[in-house]
């Protein structure tokens, strides 16, 4: 699926989402009561939205109508709730580019679900995968600000998957980065 969705629109995001589902698998290993081979699955299709074209927050319009047509509740759930770990649609960077009934629908869709731990952990994941390899949360977030520009959730945003981060290191007794290969190297640039 993400093979094809990558030939309809070609980017980088199809290695993120790579990176996004090493990440949830690997983390998910060290936290009781998570399935590995489900948080590889929600990860990996968690931006399957952008097989519809570059947009800001109708990808997790597109992706959650996608994979909810196709009968991938649990992926479609992921793919909408990736982006908003406060459950606001303002928290997404980028344009609203949806219509006013499809917002309302993301909207309503945020309000009613209670988030699971796999909810969270894409929310976390989405944070330390850049397409070049994980990097620390904070530069992965720069770069996302630098791109779209800043959206007045962009604090709240960021407070939001630091909490995820913290509880999740909390649940494991280990720093999510211990988990991840080249953070350093990725981060600060220190390729050979």
């Amino acid at each position: 699926m993400l093979r094809e969705a990558g030939e309809l629109n070609p980017g980088p995001w199809t290695a993120h989402s790579v990176l996004v589902a090493q990440a949830a698998e690997r983390i998910a290993a060290h936290l009781p009561g998570l399935d590995t081979e489900h948080a590889y699955i929600v990860g990996l299709l968690h931006d399957m939205g952008r097989r519809a074209g570059v947009t800001g927050n109708r990808h997790v319009y597109d992706g959650y109508r996608y994979l909810s047509d196709l009968g991938y509740e649990p992926a479609a759930r992921v793919a909408l709730t990736h982006s908003f770990p406060c459950r606001n649609i303002g928290e997404v960077f980028g344009p609203l580019d949806c219509t006013a009934a499809e917002q309302s629908f993301i909207e309503d869709y945020l309000a009613a679900v209670e988030f699971d731990d796999y909810d969270r952990l894409i929310q976390l994941c989405d944070s330390l995968a850049m397409a070049e390899g994980y990097v620390l949360m904070e530069k992965r977030m720069v770069d996302v600000l630098m791109r779209y520009g800043p959206t007045p959730f962009v604090v709240p945003k960021w407070r939001a998957v630091f909490q995820i981060r913290d509880d999740f290191e909390r649940a494991m007794g280990c720093s999510v980065y211990s988990l991840l290969p080249g953070v350093v190297e990725n981060t600060f640039g220190l390729h050979k």
